[in-house]
């Protein structure tokens, strides 16, 4: 006769006592989810990796420095029978039976009263799978699923509807430097939970055709009125559809506060009384370089960078760039939207000091299929943009570390 499949459920163990025995790989593995779970933790062993004894230190568990004893299961709610002793594992088995504590085995699992899912938590929800068939119990297929379904719900590729009342409100997401496998994990989940998302030319816009066709997408490049109003227009089309209880994501380019206007939006939201979540992106200043073989830093050569923006070239009397104290920098210098102004910013540079020589590099369409890297120098940079036609977007780097990565990776 077949045995009947485990009854799957969830222990809550805040303030209870659990019993590990055995501080080796399978404790320290065991031992966070039950710290987390708020356990009053004994651990009976006379040895502990150094994992498991920085929380016997840290008071996270109380650690009795000593091999099992009969009676170390007394009062236990739960334990996790994992020494490296048969004979010890198999008294604590028996004591276990015998007080109907539930008891995991890591050598036995036949001879358990428990078994230990394949658990994963994303966004407060944990995921539990547990194997039916008993005859072919296969922990890395368990596992495998596990991994499946978690990385589903933190991507947004497997997406729960929301059946109570949400909070309307807005997420201001960084979407990345152009692949959309780039985009956190967190922002891609809110996007795909969004009811309208506002992207703009800079976004990643490959992600938007996993979006339902219910969901509405709005092109913010192509807002009237010129850059000011465009601006306001987005503020106004984020408020206004927040104030219908609709989930509103602003998918930007790159990270929300470097040269994306994210901060006005914020502030726009806040005035109107509408919630705003803010997720970090990664920015293009450093992503580009590094997906074209450039480090931004790297020992021996460059201990700082400094980011600048070149849309308002150093003789315009609106830039607040002190361009000639970055001359005199030795780190790396990247410069985002200066494809229109790098033939003045390569003059102020040389004239407060930079050699003419220093290395750049023009990285188009960043970390896209599209992506090309165009090398030259101070001196030859503006030419190059024109003989090569480098279009924005791209980043400009400037310094040493251009000739440091390896040519294969341009």
């Amino acid at each position: 006769m077949a045995e009947n499949p485990a009854y799957p459920v969830g222990l809550r163990l805040t303030g209870r006592r659990v019993v590990v025995l055995g501080g080796g790989q399978v404790a320290q593995r065991r031992l966070p989810a039950l710290i987390a779970a708020g356990a009053d933790i004994h651990l009976v062993s006379p040895t502990a990796t150094p994992s498991v004894e920085a929380m016997a230190d840290a008071a996270e568990i109380t650690w009795h420095k000593r091999p099992y004893e009969e009676g170390d299961l007394a009062q236990a709610w739960y334990a996790l029978i994992a020494t490296s002793d048969p004979e010890a594992n198999r008294a604590a088995s028996t004591e276990a039976e015998r007080n109907r504590v539930w008891c995991v085995r890591s050598d036995d699992a036949d001879a358990a009263t428990a078994w230990t899912p394949a658990t994963g938590t994303s966004e407060g929800v944990t995921v539990a799978i547990l194997t039916t068939d008993t005859r072919s119990r296969d922990p890395r297929h368990t596992a495998a699923i596990r991994d499946a379904v978690v990385e589903g719900l933190r991507d947004g590729t497997l997406v729960a509807p929301h059946h109570r009342t949400r909070t309307p409100g807005v997420a201001l997401v960084g979407g990345g430097p152009g692949d959309p496998d780039l985009i956190t994990v967190r922002g891609r989940r809110l996007l795909a939970e969004a009811d309208v998302v506002i992207t703009d030319h800079l976004g990643p816009r490959d992600l938007l055709a996993e979006l339902p066709s219910s969901v509405e997408v709005i092109d913010a490049a192509k807002l009237p009125y010129g850059r000011f109003m465009a601006q306001e227009a987005i503020n106004n089309a984020l408020i206004e559809h927040a104030k219908q209880g609709k989930s509103v994501v602003r998918l930007k380019g790159g990270d929300p506060f470097v040269y994306g206007r994210g901060m006005e939006e914020v502030q726009a939201l806040a005035e109107a009384g509408i919630p705003c979540t803010v997720v970090p992106g990664i920015s293009s200043s450093i992503s580009v370089p590094g997906a074209a073989g450039i480090p931004v830093t790297h020992r021996g050569v460059a201990h700082e960078f400094t980011v600048v923006s070149g849309h308002i070239a150093p003789d315009d009397e609106r830039s607040l760039v002190d361009w000639p104290s970055l001359a005199k920098l030795t780190g790396t210098l990247v410069i985002l939207m200066g494809v229109g102004t790098i033939g003045r910013v390569a003059e102020t540079l040389i004239a407060h000091g930079k050699s003419p020589d220093t290395p750049v590099a023009l990285i188009q369409e960043g970390t896209t299929a599209a992506q090309r890297r165009v090398d030259a120098t101070l001196a030859t940079a503006a030419e190059a943009v024109t003989a090569q036609e480098v279009k924005p977007p791209a980043v400009i780097v400037i310094g040493e570390v251009v000739k440091v990565g390896p040519a294969t990776l341009a």
